[in-house]
């Protein structure tokens, strides 16, 4: 496993965790309580009830989530395809708003996602990062790994770049 330093951030009062090992350069992703509503580094509901955290870079994010309990599981005891889903979702829409204009936003307009194999407990990274980053489209590949290092699912997607 990799190491981590922290730094205090430039924005807030929020920690940068950074890779330590020569990865991308990450930032946390703030979750201030005096961020405006909309504001892309805003926390949002499924997040806090997921509990997942977000980091992001030029063209690059990872979103990171412990397997702490039953929300998280389907009937049969394997995490819940959907928070797979939501996690790579969340971590390539971070990615293209690192690579936006200031006054742009995104959606989500295509994601497709192979399942590779279960995970069960433990924790998930999905790991995103933009292939192209058009005047209207992003296109995206991303991998959902576990705390070993073993591929969960691989992702790909589109977003749209609208205007705020």
């Amino acid at each position: 496993m990799s190491s981590w330093w922290r730094s205090t951030d430039r924005r807030s009062s929020s920690t940068n965790r950074c890779w330590a090992d020569g990865r991308a350069n990450l930032d946390r992703v703030a979750d201030d309580a005096d961020l405006e509503p909309g504001d892309p580094a805003k926390r949002f509901p499924l997040q806090d009830f997921l509990d997942f955290e977000i980091f992001r870079g030029d063209g690059r994010a990872e979103a990171r989530i412990p397997i702490i309990d039953e929300r998280h599981h389907q009937p049969h005891g394997a995490v819940h395809g959907a928070v797979v889903f939501a996690l790579v979702d969340t971590a390539m829409g971070a990615a293209t708003v690192s690579v936006l204009d200031e006054g742009k936003i995104c959606a989500t307009i295509d994601l497709q996602i192979r399942f590779l194999r279960p995970a069960f407990e433990g924790s998930l990274t999905a790991t995103a990062e933009v292939v192209n980053a058009g005047r209207r489209i992003v296109t995206l590949s991303g991998e959902i790994t576990d705390g070993d290092g073993r591929l969960i699912a691989t992702a790909t997607s589109a977003f749209a770049v609208l205007e705020a």
